[in-house]
């Protein structure tokens, strides 16, 4: 092995370096480019009509604001992301940082010092100086200042500073509050509010908070809230119960100057309908296509039941360490599709016999799940064996190329699947479950029409996984962000698992580290 000492290995180590620092160098100038033509010709479109319609133009300028937003916050979660620099290196801002708004209301919080001095227990102290952090704080729609005032004691007898200690603030040197950075990561995230339109939004009340300010602070918050990711996936992947479904996601595809589809996956775990105290979560995952690769990788480690669709990509994965449960819904779904084209007394009956199947459900949901199995057994057993029987004798007498006798194939071919939820209280009747957890993208899609970039559409999955995990415990998701930012900085790494949603406690007092 050759000694670090020698000049050539010593050589050959700078030569990498310096490679590596051109190649930073370059791509830090491709994105400032692309910022630069990006931001010219929201300028243009702004200022000159080019012969467009302006709906067509109104289109434009989203795109531009969406995809500068997307740059702009993946450079602040990659630089938010690095280890920190030591004090003496901390790199000087990039940009002076416009002074707070001196219009707004002033709130105080004053962590006052310790009564005895740490270092020889003295109780005389000399007033110092207090340290003062102004940050800018959201309170519903209106604005305040809060100054964190930090009190300062000097011991008469050792001249040791004792201080009163603020939280960490969630971005160092950083002007906005936990608070605010809640509020802009749910409306852009739930309320699926892009960061310009909130940013005219802001400056109806008189704040000044541009979309490229708001685009680095999502960037940072993401990369601060990625820990919690990983847990609640990790909790997912370890249950032996779960829902999963996917959505298609439009993403900006600027080397085409047009958008392609990626995907959102998202899974569930929810015990709730048979009284399962496990805590209940969502995660989500982007891909940029829709391969059967990416749930196998999702779910690597997942051993247990499944409960999803018939897309194919799924086939893969059952065997002997997942099984399938097929969603009853997705079969009304067919039937009714049937009846959309024309009326059918045979897909009637179908839905007729699926419905009594529903009505036994509603009846028994949120029993535990040994009475689910007992009375499904019971009631549901000679219903849905009756519905294999009838379609099983109906499907010959039909047209073969007919919607209807589509419907009827789908149902048989996954009958074995249908059926599983007989025998086990802890599987449902359907996907319902995921179905409600993907809705929300579906809403978000009519708002902010696409994801800016891949990198964008992971940040997506990756922040709704901690609003609707907060969700589905029963909080409201500000209010849970809102805490956790105000402490996760100085939480113990150790103990991170009692910041997550079904381990939250708002008025938890503060962990000796």
């Amino acid at each position: 092995m050759d000694s670090i000492d020698d000049p050539a290995v010593l050589r050959a180590i700078i030569a990498a370096q310096a490679a590596k620092l051109v190649a930073h160098q370059a791509e830090i100038g491709k994105r400032n480019s692309i910022i630069d033509i990006l931001k010219a010709q929201l300028h243009l479109l702004r200022h000159g009509k080019h012969g467009a319609s302006s709906e067509k133009i109104n289109r434009q300028i989203e795109q531009y604001e969406l995809m500068l937003e997307e740059i702009e916050a993946t450079r602040a979660e990659a630089e938010a992301a690095k280890p920190p620099l030591p004090e003496a290196q901390d790199q000087p801002e990039k940009a002076k940082r416009r002074p707070l708004p001196d219009n707004l209301p002033t709130e105080d919080k004053v962590y006052e010092a310790a009564c005895s001095c740490p270092t020889c227990g003295g109780t005389s102290f000399l007033k110092a100086a207090d340290k003062v952090t102004q940050v800018m704080e959201y309170v519903p729609e209106s604005m305040k200042i809060v100054r964190h005032v930090e009190k300062h004691l000097i011991c008469k007898d050792c001249d040791t500073t004792v201080a009163g200690e603020m939280p960490t603030l969630p971005i160092a040197r950083g002007k906005p509050g936990p608070g605010l950075l809640a509020h802009i990561m749910v409306a852009k995230f739930d309320d699926h509010i892009p960061l310009y339109r909130l940013s005219e939004m802001f400056d109806r009340i008189g704040i000044d908070i541009s979309r490229s300010v708001m685009a680095d602070w999502v960037g940072r918050v993401s990369a601060l809230l990625a820990i919690l990711v990983s847990e609640i996936k990790a909790y997912i992947a370890a249950a032996d119960r779960i829902h999963t479904d996917d959505t298609p996601v439009e993403v900006l595809d600027p080397g085409r100057g047009k958008t392609r589809t990626g995907r959102l996956w998202v899974y569930v775990v929810d015990g709730s309908g048979y009284r399962d105290k496990s805590p209940k979560a969502i995660a989500y995952y982007y891909s940029p296509d829709r391969k059967g690769e990416h749930p196998a990788e999702h779910l690597t480690n997942f051993k247990g039941v499944m409960h999803a669709d018939g897309y194919g990509g799924y086939k893969k994965l059952y065997g002997n360490q997942i099984t399938e449960a097929a969603c009853m819904a997705h079969v009304r779904r067919k039937f009714h599709d049937v009846i959309k084209l024309k009326a059918s007394p045979i897909a009637d009956e179908a839905l007729v016999q699926i419905g009594a199947l529903y009505d036994i459900e509603e009846k028994i949901r949120g029993m535990a799940a040994e009475e689910r199995c007992t009375l499904r057994r019971q009631h549901a057993k000679p219903v849905l064996d009756g519905l294999h029987a009838w379609i099983t004798e109906t499907l010959p007498t039909i047209p073969q190329k007919q919607k209807l006798a589509e419907a009827m194939r789908y149902a048989l071919s996954r009958w074995r699947a249908l059926s599983l939820y007989i025998d086990d209280g802890r599987v449902e009747i359907d996907n319902n479950i995921a179905e409600r957890a993907i809705r929300p993208i579906g809403i978000g899609r009519k708002n902010w029409l696409f994801a800016g970039s891949d990198k964008g559409g992971e940040r997506i999955a990756n922040i709704l996984t901690i609003i609707e995990t907060a969700k589905i415990n029963g909080h409201n998701p500000k209010d849970y962000l809102t805490d956790v930012l105000t402490r996760i900085k100085d939480y113990p790494i150790d103990r991170i698992q009692e910041l997550l949603p079904w381990n939250w406690a708002p008025n938890a007092a503060k962990p000796v580290r």
